[in-house]
This record gives structure tokens, sequence and C-alpha cells, in this order.
């Protein structure tokens, strides 16, 4: 087939009309929804599941990172093998792996096997996240792909943010238990997958599968040493130490060796000329900033609200309603302007503005702060976290042609979990380390003084006891409530920090018209 049959096959290619791309949409963001929701819902609820399965405070840490570790590690692999063959098979094996790694955490009788259920949990949400974009991508042309792609973005919102109070709910209900934060999800992933088998039909590109093995390895051990460093750095040992060298010199060397690889190969995983351009390259810079927005906001706010305020894990989850109406509206809003108006800058740059002051805002709270000034901060950080998420997704998609969707939105999203995974770490280890400090200056003023400080300094070193302040003596569970409240904005100022950079990057991202094709038309494709 020549270029300009091409060019007139892709031009003549009927388009999908509004309810037929609705019907895909359904199946789809019901599966994405539910895949995000697992990987937030656990976070009100991991105390009670780690006293009931018996486990430590490290297997506490790694629920939750060895889901975000998963997701990271083989979001790029699912965007490659989506340009390589069918994108419906590849959503319908994830949403199938999804579904029993879900059943199996819910069956968890030990921690090992719950942490080995999350990893198949994480496999299956970075199918989903890559696929979703790629669908999107592969189905509707950038010029009207916002006010879609602001449906997906309102949804990945909802479901981060929502997760701590659906799992409070599950927990504080006792005729449901913890194990019902993972039965949840498997109702309606099966019901999307049952929705896209019957709706979901996408154009084949015919083209020979050549995985990248070496560099999928190479990636994913580039990727997982930075998140096991920090997650025992602080704790196992010093952040400076012998140890902490082996992780980071490692961390360098398999990356030097995969820019190699991915360089040289004929599919590479992560296409090293698209992440060249300069489009991608900056959506990566925001993306990863953005992704420390996210994970984070949900999961520190929610223990800020449960251990420094005192409410149960229902009412916490209530109280970041603000943050969940600002992702949806954000989202939803900004991506029906950008399909109106064609142009997305500006939407990105707000956001980023709105991003920085919301986290600027919640970096001043204390033990003490007034809930509407909380809740401002919450509800600035939801709309410019909306505005940024798919937008920045939206201009790599129009930078590129269909047959590199796949790996170039899997980029973006690699980079943004990643951004998330490793932010939550060392955000949670800067908190932990400011809570103890915290907490030592003030038993130093009280009574016991020096003695009392040696003895808090040398016991608890994993925390658990001392943030159990429903179980603690009056007078030490207001210290600790005011350490945690005190210590909470330190953490929200470092992720200011990271959206300023990410408005930086996005102030320099050249905006390209939004074509009205799926296709570049300069470019031959080989269709069924």
């Amino acid at each position: 087939m020549t270029v300009t049959e091409t060019r007139q096959q892709a031009e003549a290619a009927p388009e999908l009309t509004h309810r037929e791309i609705l019907e895909i949409l359904v199946g789809l963001l019901a599966a994405l929804f539910t895949a995000m929701l697992s990987s937030t819902i656990v976070s009100n609820a991991l105390p009670t599941i780690i006293a009931d399965l018996e486990g430590s405070q490290t297997q506490y840490t790694w629920v939750l990172t060895a889901s975000l570790l998963a997701t990271t590690v083989s979001t790029p692999i699912w965007g490659k093998l989506s340009d390589l063959m069918s994108k419906k098979l590849l959503v319908q094996l994830a949403i199938t792996l999804f579904v029993i790694g879900s059943a199996l955490a819910g069956m968890a009788h030990t921690v090992p096997f719950l942490i080995g259920a999350r990893v198949l949990q994480g496999l299956a949400m970075g199918g989903l996240m890559a696929l979703a974009q790629a669908i999107i991508g592969a189905a509707i042309p950038p010029r009207d792909r916002g006010r879609y792609s602001g449906y997906m973005g309102a949804v990945i919102a909802v479901a981060t943010v929502s997760g701590p109070l659906i799992g409070g709910v599950i927990v504080d209900t006792s005729w449901l238990g913890w194990r019902w934060c993972f039965y949840v999800c498997v109702p309606l992933a099966v019901i999307s997958l049952v929705v896209l088998q019957r709706y979901l039909h996408l154009p084949l590109f015919k083209r020979e599968v050549k995985i990248d093995y070496l560099g999928a390895i190479l990636i994913s051990v580039t990727a997982s040493l930075p998140l096991i460093w920090v997650t025992f750095a602080g704790h196992d040992f010093n952040w400076v130490s012998w140890q902490s060298a082996l992780f980071v010199g490692g961390a360098i060397i398999f990356g030097v060796l995969a820019v190699m690889v991915e360089n040289r190969v004929a599919e590479p995983l992560v296409p090293l000329k698209v992440v060249r351009q300069r489009t991608t390259a900056l959506a990566i810079v925001a993306s990863m900033a953005v992704g420390v927005a996210m994970f984070g906001s949900a999961l520190f706010l929610g223990q800020y609200f449960q251990v420094a305020r005192g409410y149960s894990a229902t009412e916490a989850g209530l109280l970041t309603i603000p943050m969940m109406l600002g992702s949806f509206f954000g989202s939803v809003g900004a991506g029906q302007m950008v399909s109106r108006y064609g142009k997305w800058k500006r939407y990105l740059i707000a956001g980023g503005v709105l991003l920085t002051a919301g986290l600027g805002i919640l970096g001043t709270i204390d033990h003490t702060s007034p809930y509407w000034w909380v809740g401002l901060g919450m509800l600035l950080m939801g709309i410019g976290m909306g505005m940024m998420m798919q937008n920045l997704v939206l201009a790599v998609q129009n930078t590129v042609d269909v047959k590199e969707l796949g790996a170039s939105s899997a980029s973006v999203a690699f980079f943004r979990s990643l951004g998330g995974a490793i932010g939550v770490s060392v955000l949670g280890a800067v908190l932990a380390t400011r809570v103890k400090d915290l907490m030592i200056q003030g038993v130093l003023h009280g009574p016991g003084g020096a003695d009392a400080a040696r003895k808090l300094q040398e016991g608890g070193s994993d925390g658990t006891s001392l943030l159990d302040v429903n179980h603690l003596p009056p007078q030490l569970a207001e210290l600790v409530r005011q350490s945690y409240g005190d210590a909470t904005g330190r953490i929200f100022l470092i992720a200011a920090a990271c959206a300023l950079v990410s408005l930086i990057a996005v102030l320099f991202i050249k905006e390209i018209p939004l074509r009205r094709t799926v296709a570049k038309l300069d470019e031959p494709i080989d269709l069924d």
C-alpha cells in the first residue's frame, strides 16, 4: 500500500460516533476505576489488615509498595505490546489478571501471600493504565480526544481520592470486614470485561511481534532499585551508607544499560526517539510531579485526619471530598474546553499554578488548622491535578503516530507512576522522621526529660505502637497527634516544590495544533 493510498484510506475511514465511543468508555473506565481504586482503598484498612494477619511494619510498607512497583515496571511493557498486538485481547487479559489478583488478596491468610496477590494486581493495573490511554488514542482523533480524556482523568482522580473513603467505610462496617476491600473490585471488573467484549472493535495494525525482553528486564530493575531503596532506607540502614550507595549506583548502571539497549533494538519498549522529543520529555518531567500529588495526597491526608485530628476512617474519607470534586471538575471541564477550542497548553499552565498553590497551602497546615483552610488547599490541588493529568498525555499523543501511541502514552504513565511510588516512599520517610523528632522534643520539655526521650528513641522504631493513639495514655496520645499534625505540612511543602517543577516544565512545552485524524497522514499504515 502506497503512502497516498494510506492517506486516502485514513481520511475515508469512518469515525466512531459519540455513542460508540461512550459504549467503549463504559467498559474501559469501569475497569480503570476498579484498578485505581485498589491502589488506595487499602490505605485506611491497612492497620486492621496487618494486625489481623500479624504482620510487621516492613510488610505493612510492602503491601502498598508491591502493587505500585509492579504497576510501574509493567506499564511500558504493556504499552509496547499494545503497539504490536490486539489491544482488545490485551485489555481483556489485564482485567482477568486483576480479577484473579483481587480474589486472591481477599482470601489471604498471611502477609507474604497478600503481597504476592498485590503484585498480580499491580501487573494488571499497569496494563489497564497503558491500554486505556492507547485505546482512546487509537479510537479518537486528538482534536476530539480532550472531552473523553477528561472523563478518564476524572475517573482516575475520583478513584484515587475516594479509595480511602470506601476502604474506611468497609472496615468500619462490622458485617463486611477488610477482605471486602479486595472483593468489592471484582464485580465491576467482570462487568467491564463483558462490555468490552461486546463493544470494543479497533483496527488491527499488521506488524511482526518483536518483544524486547532484555530491555524489559533492564527497565524493571532500573525502576525497582530506587523504590526498594527508599522503602528500607532510614529503617534498615541509613540514607547515607554503603547499602544506599549500592542501590543508587546499581540503578544508575542498569539505567545506562537500559538506554543503550533501547537505543539499538528494533522495537524498544520505551521509544527513545519519542522520549527525546521536547513535548514528551517535558511532559514526563511534569507527570512525575503530578504522580507525587496524586498518590501521596490521598494517603497522607487520610492519615492526617485520622491521627492528627482524631477522625474515624470513614470521616477522614468524607473530609477529602473537596479534593475529589476538584479533580473531577478540573479534569472534565478542561477536557471539554480542549475539545471545543482546540487549545491545551493554557490548561496545563493553569493546572500547574493551581496544583502548586494548593500544595503550598497544605504545606502550612498543623494540628490546629481550620478545616476551611485545609479544604481550600485540597480543592485547588484537586483542580490542578485534574487539569494536568490527561492533558499531558494528550499533548504527547498529538505528536506521535498511531503506531507509537501505546509506547508513548505508557512512557508518560510509567514516569507518573514512578514519581508517585518514589514520592510516597520518600514523603513517608520524611514524615516519620519529622514526627519522631517532634515527639522527642515534646518529651524533653515534659516530665522525665532526657530519660523519657531516650526511651522513646530506643523503643517503637517502627512507630506502630506510638501511632496507635486510641490505645495510648491521654497525655502521650495528645503529643502524638500534635507531632503528626505539625509534621504533615513539611511533606506537602516538598510536594509543592515538585509541582513548581512541573509548572516550569509545561511553560516550555510548545503547543502543537490538535490534528483531526487518529493517524498522522504523512506516514504509511498497514490496515486489515
